[in-house]
Formats: C-alpha cells, structure tokens, sequence
C-alpha cells in the first residue's frame, strides 16, 4: 500500500513538473512563424529588442554591406562632392553583381553615386565611393570595420565594399540591426532608402539618361495583384536589400506606424519551390508584431514635477523645490501597459541645500521598463534663497542709509555751532555791561 502511494505521489510529481515546464515554455516564446534562419527586430530609437533568432549567428552580409559604404561616405564627403570612376572601380566588379552602367572616367556627384548605391544595389559606385573616400577598397574596407566596432557591432569584419562573397566577409543580424538603426539618424541616406526609382542624368562620358532604376526592395513597391509575389507593405520606409548565392536572400528593412519605427534583419532567407522569397513575409510578420503588441510613449516632459522637497537652510519663501526632468523620457511599452504603473526611482544629490539656482541638476530619475532603463536629470524648477541672506542685505542697506543720511546731516550741524558760539559772546558782553551800570 505505501509502495502505491508514494508510486503515486511520483506521478503527479513528475506531471506537475511538465505542466508548468509547458507553461513556462509558451510564456516565454512567441509563436512567431519565422522561415530565415537568422533575424532579429528592434525599436528603432532606443534599440530595444523586441525579437530575435539566431541574432548573433556569423552570416554572410552581401549587399546589406552597402548600408556601411553609406555611412563612411555621409561622415567623409560632402554630397556636392564630384568623384571620377577608375578603371579599377568598374572593372573588378565581378559579371553577375549589380551595377549602375558607370563608365571610366565618368563624373558623378556623391550624392547620385549613394542613390544608385541603395537603390539599384549598383557595385561600382561604391568601388568608386571606396576609391575616393580610402584612398584604396582595402583601406576603405578596414574603415569599414572599425566603423563597426565603433557603434557597437561585435561580429562584423568587411574586405569589400558592396558584398563580394568572401569567407572573412562577414557579419550578424544583430550587428545590421545596429547599422541600420544608426544609417537612419541621416537624413541624406532616410531620403535615399524611400524611393522607388531614380535616373542617373547626362555626364562628362554617357549622354543619355536612360539609366533608370527601380528600388531592389518590394516592401516599397505598391502592387495591387493578390498574386503571393506581392510583398509591398504599405509602412515601410527602407532599407536596403542583399542577394548571394553564397548568402542567400537578405534585407535589412524599416517600418513606421503610429510613431513607433522599427528595425527588421533577415538573413539566409531562402526560395519556395514556387519561385516566391520568404524574406519579405518574415519582415511583414516582424513589423505587424510589433505594431500590434508595441507602442512609443513619452513618460515625462521636462513641463512635469517630478517632486517636491523641502531644502534645508532655505528661506521660508524659497524653502520648497519643484524637480523636473532635464529632457523627455520617451520608451517602447506594452499596448497594454499604463504610464500611471511605472515607479520612477529617484536619486538626489547628496547634502543638497540652500542656495540653489533654477535650472541647476540636482539628482536623476530613472525608469526600468521590461529590465531597460530610461533616465535624465532632475534638474531645480525655482530658485532656493540660503536663509538670512536678505536679512543681511536688508541690514546692509540701512547702514548704507543712515551713514547717507549722517553725511548730509554732519556739514549743517557744523555751521549752526558756529552760529551759536558767536551769539554767547554778543550776549555775554551785554550782561556784563548791564552788570557794570548796577
């Protein structure tokens, strides 16, 4: 009997355990039917991880590459700037990879260069771009990479410029994420990601502008069939696209939609059987994600109180102080999640007292939202005044005052004497005379 029951008590045990193993599993995994082997999704302006496979995982980049040449080339070069294309930088480009039709000796300016760069994909303009900005593409391609490790990329090594497959070629989607997000703080390369189409106009060496190119990104193409090749989606905003055999399908793309801009990398995406790319849904399956469970809130204002503190040494008047934020907090929630549950922690500056000036830091505020913090400085709303310094003031003034009025007072006084002095003897003299006649 007891050998049943403790058989039993096993039993349940063990099924309690795979119950709440199951639920711990679902709880923490998203069923999110991603097809690429690699991706990751982030939030554009703060960065934060909203989703990710295989992040970290050393993928070939091939032309996402690009996103890099874009950025050393704003950093490096005025768009004004006019570049003339090498033999070197048309030549090398190997006969199956995109380019622009550029011919030796042609002028360009930098910005048409970084259009047919994103746009077409075109390999010799950022040969030419390399050329220019390094001096040589193997120069240019180890500023590459200390570019890299400069914003925060840790497994990313370049030898090209435009993707060549090359086995020390290489990077993650957790890197091209970080590239991404930081090519869109540009303004000239946000401007170039968006568009469609462009056409490279007549130059010093090709008179014709027949060089026309459609965008390699489909996210951006407005189709209106219901075929399951249509994979414009009406949110996106860019980026940049990448093909090699060798890599398989690649994207690095962007979306905005009620403020919240996000950041999606596909990598090694393969091809259906019936010809279709599945790099495409993948990100339309990571953007409506994020639309649908993710919102961008400003937490506070610096036209918020924070808190009101009581100074010590301050006068009666000025003794209380309002904290505000030194700038907004803005960070990415939960659709569900309310400002009013977030509990800011808040730190004032040791030994804080009297006096203090409006506008001067005086502690930090800080919010964790989902394990990520969010802080600015706290900074004074009003002036504190330290106590008993206006009544030093007040009693300054009054001796200013009275010493003012002494001064104008002390030369009459002197005169009057005199007159009085003069008088005793006149009357002195008449009663000794009246004495004598006595």
């Amino acid at each position: 009997m007891k050998l049943k029951l403790k058989f039993i008590c096993v039993i349940i045990t063990f099924l309690f355990f795979q119950l709440l193993f199951t639920i711990t599993s679902l709880a923490s995994s998203e069923n999110l039917n991603i097809g690429s082997p690699a991706c990751i999704l982030i939030e554009s302006s703060t960065g934060k991880i909203l989703y990710e496979k295989n992040a970290n995982q050393k993928m070939y980049p091939a032309s996402t590459t690009k996103i890099m040449t874009a950025i050393l080339t704003v950093e490096n070069c005025e768009l004004s700037d006019v570049v003339t294309a090498s033999h070197n930088a048309i030549y090398s480009v190997p006969p199956t990879y995109s380019h622009a039709s550029i011919v030796e000796g042609e002028e360009l300016t930098v910005e048409q260069l970084l259009n047919v760069l994103l746009i077409q994909s075109a390999s010799d303009a950022a040969n030419i771009l390399a050329e220019h900005i390094g001096g040589t593409i193997e120069n240019f391609a180890q500023m590459m990479t200390n570019k890299a490790k400069e914003i925060g990329c840790k497994n990313t090594h370049y030898v090209n410029p435009d993707g060549v497959s090359n086995d020390d070629h290489y990077t993650t989607a957790y890197d091209l994420a970080l590239m991404g997000q930081y090519a869109m703080k540009y303004d000239a390369i946000r401007n170039i990601v968006c568009k469609t189409q462009y056409t490279l106009p007549k130059t010093n060496k090709y008179d014709k502008e027949d060089r026309i190119f459609n965008t390699t990104n489909e996210l951006l193409r407005v189709n209106h069939s219901n075929s399951p090749d249509n994979y414009y989606y009406e949110y996106a905003t860019g980026i940049k696209t990448g093909y090699t055999t060798e890599a398989g399908s690649c994207i690095v793309a962007s979306a905005e939609k009620d403020g919240l801009e996000v950041i999606a990398v596909v990598l090694g995406a393969e091809t259906t059987e019936e010809g279709y790319s599945i790099r495409y849904p993948d990100c339309k399956t990571l953007f409506n994600y994020a639309f649908d469970n993710y919102k961008v809130e400003d937490i506070v204002n610096p036209e918020d109180v924070i808190e009101e503190i009581n100074v010590a040494d301050a006068t009666k008047d000025t003794s209380s102080l309002k904290l505000s934020p030194e700038s907004t907090i803005t960070a990415v929630m939960d659709k569900d999640q309310s400002l009013e549950e977030l509990q800011p922690a808040i730190e004032i500056d040791d030994n804080l007292a009297a006096p203090i000036s409006a506008g001067e830091v005086v502690g930090k505020v800080t919010y964790t939202i989902d394990n990520k913090n969010y802080s600015t400085n706290l900074i004074a709303d009003n002036t504190v005044v330290k106590s008993g310094t206006w009544d030093i003031l007040f009693r300054i003034c009054v001796i200013i005052l009275v010493l003012a009025i002494l001064f104008m007072l002390l030369k009459p006084r002197k005169k009057t004497a005199k007159k009085r002095k003069g008088g005793s003897k006149s009357k002195s003299k008449y009663i000794g005379y009246k004495h004598l006649k006595l």
